[in-house]
């Protein structure tokens, strides 16, 4: 009984010794961990945030941090590739445009992409319309098509999709598809196996490594990106993915979205973004791509219509936040109208600087969000932020019943903006994003009756608006101190 006592004693007393232990590897792992977030040089808050969430979770923050921290991607050797030859240089393919506005330099100085033109562009508004025209574009193709989606769902469109890929890929056209490996993570070998049997190629972007010794997994990298390209001539882009989520046509809650149809030089840089997308994902070389074929000859008709557009790209491969930066610099040059449309409303603090400053200088500034998004943190997170809005006079407008998924910009009457990216951190820092800017007065005036259209279908947020502590403003609050994270 005393040896019993005596070894319970011991036990107890060696309690402040074990806990000494461990406060001591507590120091230990969130000094290391402090160091290398603060190396990655990213914005205050948002380092910040990092520390004090991988605080509260010690040990097991390094785990989610190793799965969903900032990562960068290094794809200098494609960057230096793409000079070696015609096919993938930027400058060859798409000559630099010395007298450019600051806008189009901002943009062809940090994505290589110079601005060029469109003979005609197509509003394609919802499923619905996007559907029928790409499948219309596939069962045109004579040479080759290209798709890169972040989501491709095995569902009727995905079906449609996928069984005119493999006519067209039995007839002899090229065909290729690059889909997200967590965007489109219900797609599995059955449904893809018709497909690579027709001949045509399948990759996926950022496939999981968790099993791979030594590989940091990309689970929070994606390529939220879409588009199709065909014979290097028509491109579809914009916010739709392949999902029957984005038809009205099945779904009475289908999400509200836009896209576009181009024609015209500006395939070319969209062709551009998906061949270096497409040698970075899939390892191969450049041999596999025929110049030839990507650049077809334009005909030598003269244009009926000439619209100036710029393809817009950004990704954690590059620290200038193209997408971003472009929207702030459109806002501080706007005169006369700011108009923002977007499903996920985060924004930094530059992009809350240039709208109220829009407001308070008196112009038409207006945002559109959805009532409720499919995220119920990001729709608290965005109305942390209206107070602010509110008070400087910008007119926001929720949107509803259905999810509004569209994500387009105006500027004045001549400046607009659409694609993939959300006004949010993710879009803007970690997810690979395609954009158009256009500039067109006759395209931006279609584009500025569509949101009109849209504006008259939500309700405009009060500034007096009654909001509880509970069920509104602490939750707002608390999603706030998340911004930075989401």
């Amino acid at each position: 009984m005393l040896t019993t006592l005596m070894n319970g004693w011991d036990w107890f007393t060696g309690l402040p010794h074990l806990a000494s232990i461990g406060l001591a590897l507590y120091v230990v792992y969130l000094s290391l961990l402090t160091g290398y977030i603060v190396l990655q040089k990213r914005e205050p808050v948002a380092t910040l945030s990092w520390i004090l969430s991988l605080a509260a979770l010690p040990y097991a923050g390094l785990l989610i941090y190793y799965l969903l921290g900032p990562q960068k991607v290094q794809r200098q050797n494609i960057r230096r590739g793409r000079h070696r030859d015609d096919m993938s240089s930027y400058r060859a393919v798409c000559p630099v445009d010395d007298n450019a506005s600051e806008l189009a330099k901002i943009a062809q100085s940090t994505t290589g992409l110079p601005p060029t033109t469109a003979t005609r562009l197509e509003w394609l508004i919802d499923g619905g319309m996007a559907y029928p025209a790409i499948l219309q574009a596939i069962a045109q193709a004579r040479d080759h098509i290209h798709l890169l989606y972040y989501i491709f769902t095995p569902g009727h469109n995905g079906t449609a999709v996928r069984d005119a890929l493999i006519e067209r890929a039995r007839a002899g056209v090229q065909v290729r598809l690059l889909i997200d490996a967590i965007g489109s993570g219900k797609v599995g070998k059955g449904f893809l196996q018709p497909l690579r049997a027709a001949g045509a190629e399948v990759v996926w972007f950022h496939p999981s490594q968790l099993l791979r010794p030594f590989k940091r997994p990309w689970m929070n990298l994606r390529t939220h990106r879409k588009l199709v390209i065909v014979d290097g001539q028509v491109a579809f882009t914009g916010g739709i993915n392949i999902t029957d989520e984005q038809d009205e046509r099945l779904r009475a809650d289908a999400y509200r979205d836009l896209h576009l149809r181009v024609e015209g030089p500006v395939v070319r840089s969209l062709q551009l973004v998906f061949v270096e997308d497409w040698l970075y994902a899939s390892n191969q070389g450049r041999q596999v791509f025929q110049p030839e074929r990507l650049w077809p000859p334009y005909p030598p008709v003269p244009a009926q219509q000439t619209i100036h557009t710029q393809v817009l790209i950004s990704g954690p491969d590059s620290g200038w936040e193209t997408i971003h930066r472009l929207h702030v610099a459109a806002i501080h040059e706007a005169r006369r109208r700011v108009w923002l449309v977007t499903p996920y409303f985060v924004p930094g603090e530059a992009a809350r600087m240039a709208l109220t400053s829009a407001a308070l200088g008196g112009l038409d500034t207006r945002l559109l969000v959805p009532r409720r998004s499919d995220s119920l943190l990001v729709t608290l997170a965005a109305r942390s932020y209206f107070d602010e809005l509110l008070a400087a006079g910008v007119r926001i407008y929720e949107y509803g019943p259905r999810m509004l998924h569209t994500k387009a910009f105006i500027a004045d009457d001549h400046l607009s903006i659409v694609g993939s990216a959300n006004f949010d951190h993710r879009s803007f820092r970690l997810n690979f994003e395609l954009s158009m800017m256009i500039r067109d007065k006759a395209v931006t005036a279609e584009l500025a009756q569509l949101l009109e259209n849209e504006f008259e279908q939500a309700v405009e947020v009060s500034p007096d608006r009654q909001r509880g502590l509970w069920r509104d403003r602490l939750p707002e609050g608390f999603a706030r101190l998340a911004s930075p994270l989401l």
